[in-house]
C-alpha cells in the first residue's frame, strides 16, 4: 500500500483524491492539521480529497511537498517493518528501482487490517456505544471481506467496503436480542464525553451514521449518501435533523467545526484491542470448513432418505375401498366398532337367557 510518487514539478499530476486522503490518514494527520500546514480551510482540504476542487498556485506546491513527505515516510515505515520482521538491517543500494513484487492475498489482507482496524473500531464504538459490539462488528466485517477477498481486493476503496460492512453489522436490529445487551456498559470518564455519547445513542441509527460520516470523518454529502445508500436530499435532511437534536441538548456543539472536533476526541479516547489478522483469517477459514462439512453431511442424509423412500415406497396403485351403499332397501353392512348402550343391554340379556332360552323354543323331554 505504498503511495504513488509525488514530485515538486507542477507538470506532474497529483495522486487521485482517495490516495491523497490515504496518505494523510497514514501520516496520522487530521484535515484541520493539514489545512493549517498548507494554509487553507478544512472545507478546502475536504474538497481536494473528494475531487470537487483541485489545488492551484502556492497551495498546490505546499500540498505536493507534504504529500511527498508523507509518501516517503510511509515507504520508510514499510521498509523498516520488513527489516524488523526479518531481523536484518535493510540497506537500499544505489540501483535503479525494481517493480515491487505482487503481494499474496494473506499479506494484502493483513496490511488492510492493520491500516483500518485502529480507527475503525473507535468509530464503531462511537456509533454503538458498546466496546464489545464494536470489536465484534469490525472483526465480522473483516471476516466477510476475507470470504469475498477477490471482490474486495478489486474494489476501488477496500477500506470503504470494510467500513460499510462494519457499520451494517454494528447497527443490525438483531443486536437487540444479544444477551450482553442486558449488562450496562461502563461509562466514559469525562462527563462531557458521556453527555455527547448519550445524545448520539438517542439519535436514530441512520441519523447517527450520517452524522458520524459527515461531521466525524469529514465526508462530503454525495459520499455520505452513497455509503448510507440514501439519496442526497434525504442525507441532507438526516444531517440537519441530527445537528438540531445535538444542538438542542448540547448548545455548545451547535457549530459544526466544534462538533467535528468533539467527535474526533470522543473517537480517540478509547483504546480497544482487537484480534490479530491471522486469527481473523483462521476463524473465517474454520467457519468455511464447518459450513462445507455441514453441507456435505446434509447432502448425504438427504440422499439416504431419498434412497430409503424409493426402496420402501409402493410400486403400484391400490384403489381405496369404496364406502357401502344401500341396495334395494338393504342397508350396507356396518364395519365392526364399539357397541351402543342399547346393543350392550341386548347382548347382556341374550347371554343370561342363552341356556334355557324362551319357553316356546325349549325342547321337552318325553
Amino acid at each position: 500500500m505504498v503511495g504513488h510518487p509525488v514530485t515538486h514539478s507542477p507538470a506532474t499530476p497529483l495522486p487521485p483524491p482517495q490516495e491523497c486522503r490515504r496518505l494523510r490518514e497514514a501520516g496520522s494527520l487530521t484535515q484541520d492539521q493539514l489545512a493549517a500546514w498548507v494554509g487553507v480551510s478544512r472545507a478546502t482540504v475536504r474538497d481536494w480529497e473528494t475531487g470537487r476542487r483541485t489545488p492551484r498556485g502556492r497551495s498546490r506546491e505546499a500540498y505536493v511537498r507534504l504529500l511527498s513527505r508523507l509518501a516517503e515516510e510511509t515507504a520508510g515505515q514499510t521498509r523498516a517493518g520488513t527489516a524488523a520482521a526479518t531481523g536484518r538491517q535493510t540497506e537500499v543500494p544505489p540501483v535503479e528501482p525494481q517493480p515491487a513484487p505482487a503481494l499474496t492475498p494473506d499479506q494484502a489482507f493483513d496490511i488492510l487490517y492493520k491500516f483500518c482496524v485502529p480507527a475503525l473500531v473507535r468509530q464503531t464504538y462511537v456509533l454503538t456505544g458498546r466496546r464489545d459490539l464494536a470489536r465484534e462488528s469490525v472483526e465480522r466485517a473483516f471476516r466477510l471481506a476475507w470470504e469475498q477477498w477477490p471482490e474486495v481486493a478489486r474494489d476501488r476503496d477496500p477500506a470503504g467496503w470494510v467500513r460499510a460492512a462494519a457499520y451494517d453489522c454494528a447497527l443490525s436490529p438483531w443486536n437487540r436480542f444479544r444477551l450482553r445487551r442486558r449488562f450496562p456498559e461502563p461509562p466514559l470518564a469525562d462527563p462531557a464525553d458521556r453527555a455527547l455519547m448519550d445524545v448520539l445513542l438517542r439519535l436514530p441509527p441512520s441519523y447517527r451514521r450520517t452524522l458520524l460520516l459527515y461531521d466525524g470523518l469529514g465526508f462530503d454529502l454525495p459520499e455520505t449518501a452513497a455509503e448510507t445508500e440514501a439519496s442526497t436530499p434525504a442525507t441532507a435532511n438526516r444531517l440537519l435533523h441530527a445537528r438540531e437534536i445535538v444542538a438542542a441538548r448540547l448548545p455548545e456543539l451547535s457549530d459544526p467545526e466544534v462538533l467535528h472536533q468533539r467527535l474526533a476526541l470522543l473517537a480517540s479516547t478509547e483504546r480497544l484491542r482487537t484480534a490479530e489478522p491471522r486469527t481473523v483469517r483462521w476463524g473465517c477459514e474454520r467457519r468455511a470448513r464447518f459450513r462445507t462439512h455441514a453441507a456435505v453431511a446434509f447432502t448425504a442424509v438427504l440422499i439416504g432418505v431419498t434412497a430409503l423412500t424409493l426402496r420402501t415406497a409402493p410400486t403400484h396403485y391400490e384403489a381405496p375401498v369404496a364406502p357401502g351403499e344401500t341396495v334395494r332397501g338393504v342397508p350396507p353392512r356396518v364395519a365392526p366398532g364399539p357397541l351402543s348402550a342399547e346393543e350392550l343391554q341386548l347382548r347382556a340379556k341374550l347371554r343370561q337367557e342363552w341356556r334355557r332360552g324362551p319357553e316356546r323354543l325349549a325342547p321337552l323331554a318325553r
